[in-house]
C-alpha cells in the first residue's frame, strides 16, 4: 500500500463533527414542558383545525414520537388518509367518531383509540360543540429507518381504496425462511384483529406502590397491537406527588387535569422545578430523575403517559446491558416519597373535559 499524504478531512473528523453537531442542535432544541398557549392551532387540508406540540413538523426535534392536538367542527367531517407509522388518539373534549378501515367508532372524552399503520381514517363531529383529541405518533421513528409514507385520498370512499399491503401466510417446514414466513405471518394477523377503542366506562383506576393510581389506556396487557407505543394514565391524590425514577427514550406526559410541577435532575438532589396545568406536555427524554407533585390541595391531577418502552427502550437496554437504564429508588425510599398510601382519599372518577 503507497503511504499518501493527507491533503483533505478523514471520514473519522468528518463523523465526529457531524454527530456533535446533531447531539449539540438536540440539547439546544429540548423542552422541557410545552404551554398549551403556545401551541398554534392552524386550519389543514384534512378539515380539521390542528396544532404541534413536539415533532419535526412543529421545528421542535424528536426521534420516536409526535404530539399534536387536533379540534374537529360540528358537522364536519375529515379527509380519509392512511400511513406507515402508529397512532394513538386521546380524546379531551367533546364527542365525535373516528372511521378505521370502514368501521366507525363512536368516542367521547376520556376515550383512547389506536389508528394501526396502513388503516385508512377519517373523523367526523355530528354533535353542537367542538370536538378535541390527542395524537400521538411513531412517525419520528419510522421517518429516521426511511419506512415513513403517508397517502392523502380527500373525501374517498374506503370501500374504492386499497387494503393493507399484502403478506404471504404461513408455509410448512423448518428451514429459516419457512420460519421467517410463519413468524412474520403469525405477526400481521395479530397486528391486524388487535384491539382499537377503550371507551372511558371501563377504564379501571388501581392504587400503585408509587403513590399513584393508574389505568392502562393502550397496551399490549390489554388487547393492543402497536408497534411499542403505549398509552397509560396515572391520577395524583390532592396535594401527593409520585416516587422517582429515570429512564431514557422520549416519554410524553399529557396533562388531562389539574396542575403541579415535575422535579427533573442529573442527580435525585440535583435538578430543578418546572411547573405544569391543564393541557401542557411535559417531556422527560434525558435520563434525568423525575418526580411528579400534585400542588392542588384539593383536586386530584390526572397525566397520560406515553412512550414505546416496548421497542426502543427495551433495544436500547439490551444493547447497553450490563448498564441499567431503567431505575427507581430502593423501596423504602420509594416508600418514603409515595408517603403513607393508607391515608390517601381518592375523589370520585370523572370523565375529562375541555377546557
Amino acid at each position: 500500500m503507497t503511504n499518501v499524504t493527507r491533503t483533505s478531512t478523514s471520514h473519522y473528523e468528518v463523523q465526529k463533527t457531524r454527530r456533535a453537531k446533531f447531539i449539540e442542535d438536540w440539547r439546544n432544541n429540548h423542552r422541557t414542558v410545552i404551554r398549551v398557549e403556545d401551541v398554534e392551532m392552524k386550519e389543514t387540508s384534512r378539515g380539521l383545525i390542528s396544532g404541534g406540540y413536539i415533532g419535526p413538523d412543529v421545528d421542535k426535534p424528536t426521534r420516536t414520537m409526535d404530539a399534536a392536538v387536533h379540534e374537529i367542527s360540528p358537522g364536519i367531517t375529515s379527509g380519509i388518509h392512511r400511513h406507515s407509522w402508529d397512532a394513538m388518539m386521546y380524546c379531551v373534549g367533546g364527542f365525535g367518531w373516528t372511521e378505521i378501515d370502514g368501521q366507525r367508532i363512536n368516542w367521547g372524552p376520556g376515550d383512547s383509540l389506536h389508528l394501526p399503520a396502513w388503516a385508512w381514517h377519517r373523523h367526523g363531529n355530528e354533535g353542537k360543540e367542538q370536538a378535541r383529541y390527542m395524537s400521538f405518533s411513531s412517525e419520528p421513528f419510522m421517518e429516521i429507518l426511511g419506512f415513513a409514507i403517508l397517502e392523502d385520498e380527500g373525501d374517498a370512499d374506503v370501500s374504492k381504496l386499497p387494503g393493507r399491503p399484502n403478506f404471504t401466510e404461513a408455509v410448512s417446514g423448518n428451514d429459516a425462511y419457512a420460519r421467517r414466513i410463519r413468524r412474520l405471518a403469525g405477526e400481521q394477523q395479530a397486528r391486524r384483529t388487535g384491539r382499537l377503542h377503550t371507551p372511558w366506562e371501563e377504564l379501571e383506576f388501581l392504587q400503585t406502590p408509587r403513590g399513584t393510581r393508574t389505568t392502562f389506556l393502550l397496551d399490549r396487557a390489554t388487547g393492543y397491537q402497536a408497534s411499542g407505543i403505549t398509552m397509560a394514565m396515572f391520577e395524583i391524590a390532592p396535594g401527593r406527588r409520585q416516587s422517582m425514577h429515570r429512564h431514557p427514550g422520549e416519554a410524553w406526559l399529557y396533562v388531562v387535569d389539574g396542575k403541579g410541577h415535575s422535579f427533573l435532575g442529573t442527580e435525585p438532589d440535583n435538578g430543578e422545578d418546572h411547573e405544569w396545568e391543564k393541557g401542557d406536555l411535559i417531556i422527560v427524554d434525558h435520563f434525568l430523575w423525575h418526580q411528579h407533585f400534585n400542588d392542588d390541595p384539593e383536586n386530584s391531577a390526572r397525566v397520560v403517559r406515553i412512550h414505546m418502552f416496548d421497542t426502543v427502550l427495551e433495544t436500547m437496554r439490551a444493547l447497553c446491558d450490563p448498564l441499567v437504564l431503567f431505575e427507581e429508588p430502593p423501596d423504602e425510599i420509594r416508600n418514603a416519597q409515595a408517603g403513607d398510601l393508607s391515608t390517601i382519599r381518592w375523589p370520585e372518577v370523572r370523565r375529562p373535559s375541555w377546557p
